[in-house]
């Protein structure tokens, strides 16, 4: 996920996407010169998402899973960033991840190198599609390895792929079948136009270039529409009651901002 790059905008929405402040328990490294950070409470969150697992081990896996995951998404938001010369940091957190622009520094004051919309386009994009690149490679290792893959409908209509591995493999499949997961479904979620998720910032800039002053406006409330129809998706047809909170949240959040714009937007 990328932080948005309008100041009004995201003062009007506060949600839970924020940068957490740093801890003594956070770990600290970097990436291609990008510094990563990760808090101590997304091991926690990725904890709750695995516990659904049988055993231990396949817990751990998913951990792996989740963490390896979430960071590639945020490393394909980052090297877009450098691609339009900007520098930004990431940093892992209970709610996911967010890639952050770096300030500045010029004339006394901060400032980010300034990027069109359509660059900010890419940037957002550039996260799930990541997160895409890396299930298609995991595809490919798993029939390298002599699996199979087979499709089961989600929702009914939308083709999964799910990796089977021979026998002996049940520790990496499991590994597969999580990189998968959280990579094509989580990355199509990621890509519904609600905000602050990628598909919230591509749908804002869009509508912006299409519509300069009521553009933002619009695309609150196709985040308030879209979002209560993700969590009633969420909650009536996959049950899942994080997802439908999630959404439910989110549409709440943009609702707020539309009933505090008076006018801004």
């Amino acid at each position: 996920m990328v932080s948005g790059p309008s100041p009004i905008f995201k003062r009007k929405i506060m949600s839970f996407f924020q940068v957490p402040p740093p801890t003594r328990f956070d770990l600290n490294f970097s990436i291609a010169g990008i510094p990563v950070r990760v808090h101590p409470l997304f091991w926690v969150i990725a904890l709750l998402f695995a516990s659904g697992s049988n055993n231990l081990l396949n817990i751990a896996t998913w951990i792996i899973g989740i963490f390896i995951s979430i960071l590639v998404h945020e490393l394909g938001h980052a090297l877009a960033f450098r691609r339009y010369g900007q520098d930004s940091y990431i940093v892992l957190h209970f709610a996911g991840g967010l890639t952050v622009p770096e300030t500045v520094a010029f004339s006394s004051k901060y400032a980010r190198v300034a990027t069109t919309p359509n660059q900010q386009i890419i940037i957002s994009l550039a996260g799930p599609f990541a997160g895409f690149f890396l299930a298609t490679a995991v595809l490919v290792i798993g029939l390298s390895l002599g699996g199979a893959i087979t499709f089961t409908p989600l929702l009914g209509f939308i083709p999964f792929p799910l990796l089977m591995m021979p026998a002996g493999f049940g520790l990496l499949s499991s590994f597969f079948m999580a990189l998968l997961w959280i990579n094509i479904f989580w990355g199509l979620i990621n890509l519904v136009p609600v905000y602050p998720l990628d598909g919230g910032q591509v749908s804002r800039n869009i509508l912006i270039q299409r519509d300069p002053w009521n553009g933002a406006r619009t695309s609150l409330w196709v985040s308030v529409i879209t979002g209560g129809a993700m969590a009633l998706v969420g909650f009536l047809a996959l049950g899942s009651i994080y997802m439908a909170f999630l959404f439910a949240l989110l549409a709440f959040q943009s609702w707020q901002a539309l009933q505090g714009s008076n006018g801004i937007y």
